[in-house]
């Protein structure tokens, strides 16, 4: 099932929780004259999210599908979107277009640079590239700049099945969800460099007001200490790894 929850204005988060991993799937679509999905899923998602946007809007209408980084949860499912929206564009980063994507796709991307503006209509989407940060060379975020929402992909990612929203400090999970993976197979699945803690204090001074989770509750609120401490909590967690 997929739980819907409008975060800000014009902007819903579509929810897929698996017990397996204990872990939400989080999607995030923008209402506006040119829709924008951020994260196209899964593969075995599809349907379920289809529909969803579809109790929404028509998904044929779709505009742009973004993600940060290439990784099956962020883009499996960009080709059945492309099916379904002729006229839909993949948004990433332009190392991503390069390097995986155009290959994966089957329509060309638009690659972003560092402060590209994605226009939705009412809504302006500046780019960030933040290599490695969540993950790999390819990784970027957008911010929208009307309502200051960061769309922060696995930036943040904590375990359970919480609430769509809160206004509660999400640095406590987020340091339990990262001493959890640390246990198992997928340890060090976040590198800490020389470059990491700068990149999050960039992304501190654009002072979100919010911050659109793919795994676990988004988050409402100023939300540039908690930028700047998570720079503290991979330090601690994966320099020493």
């Amino acid at each position: 099932m997929t739980t819907i929850t409008e975060i800000a204005p014009d902007l819903f988060r579509l929810s897929i929780y698996v017990p397996d991993f204990d872990m939400q799937f989080n999607h995030f679509l923008v209402c506006d004259e040119q829709p924008l999905l951020f994260h196209a899923g899964l593969k075995g998602m599809f349907p379920a999210l289809r529909d969803a946007v579809a109790t929404l809007m028509d998904p044929a209408k779709l505009q742009y599908i973004a993600w940060s980084h290439f990784e099956s949860d962020e883009i499996g499912g960009l080709n059945s979107w492309l099916e379904l929206a002729p006229e839909a564009q993949p948004v990433c980063t332009l190392v991503g277009k390069l390097v995986s994507v155009d290959d994966f796709s089957i329509r060309p991307a638009r690659g972003m640079l560092a402060d590209d503006v994605l226009c939705t209509g009412r809504y302006r989407y500046r780019f960030y590239p933040s290599p490695h940060l969540p993950h790999g060379w390819d990784a970027g975020l957008l911010f929208e700049e009307t309502n200051k929402t960061l769309f922060c992909s696995d930036l943040f990612h904590h375990f359970g099945d919480g609430a769509p929203v809160t206004s509660s400090d999400l640095i406590g999970p987020t340091l339990q969800g990262m001493e959890q993976m640390q246990q198992g197979p997928l340890a060090s699945y976040m590198p800490y460099t020389r470059h990491t803690e700068s990149v999050l204090q960039a992304l501190a001074e654009l002072r979100p007001e919010a911050l659109a989770v793919m795994h676990g509750s988004s988050y409402v609120g100023r939300s540039d200490q908690l930028l700047s401490d998570l720079a503290g909590v991979l330090r601690e967690t994966f320099d020493s790894a």
